[in-house]
């Protein structure tokens, strides 16, 4: 499989992605070693992995893909969904526009934020908060302080839509409702 190493001569002075290798549809695994801060992409979509390690952070004002797993050492940020096969995982926080979903689990050193839903296959861990526009599905959820499940604020909410499908090792449920604890 191919893999595309991002370096700071890729990027233009505001840390965008201005690199010669389309990144918006690769077929391959992505990686960043330098500690490069944030670095932006219109979109990223890899058939492999995204790794970038620490003191670089991945913020795509469209969505992010990975068909293996995606790892920032500090965050992840997309305007719309960020999807991984594999699992997610971000020293800092992880943020979505839309919704968030990984096959396996979930891992941020903050707080998980997304507009839509979360779903993970594995677990879910947060250092402090996870909120979700539209429900969470989880095997577990191991939080520092609170979850938050249908905070969609553009439109009301059904029920099924506030649901918390997950087993609740720690963390508080502020809103929503625990449903079904997975086994």
């Amino acid at each position: 499989m191919k893999k595309h190493i991002i370096t700071k001569d890729q990027l233009d002075k505001c840390n965008n992605y201005i690199g010669d290798v389309d990144l918006t549809n690769f077929d391959g695994n992505i990686e960043c070693h330098d500690s490069l801060g944030w670095v932006k992409f219109i979109s990223l979509k890899v058939t492999g992995y995204i790794n970038f390690k620490a003191e670089s952070g991945i913020e795509a004002g469209l969505g992010i893909e990975a068909g293996l797993g995606i790892e920032a050492g500090d965050g992840i940020e997309a305007g719309d969904g960020i999807k991984a096969g594999g699992g997610i995982k971000a020293g800092g926080g992880i943020e979505a526009g839309l919704g968030i979903e990984a096959g396996d689990g979930i891992k941020a050193g903050w707080g998980i934020e997304a507009g839509l839903g979360i779903k993970a296959g594995g677990g879910i861990e947060a250092g402090w908060g996870i909120e979700a526009g539209l429900g969470i599905e989880a095997a577990l959820i191991d939080v520092r302080l609170r979850i938050f499940a249908g905070t969609c604020s553009w439109r009301l909410v059904s029920k099924k839509q506030m649901q918390i499908k997950a087993k609740i090792i720690s963390g508080t449920i502020a809103y929503g409702e625990l449903v079904e604890e997975v086994k």
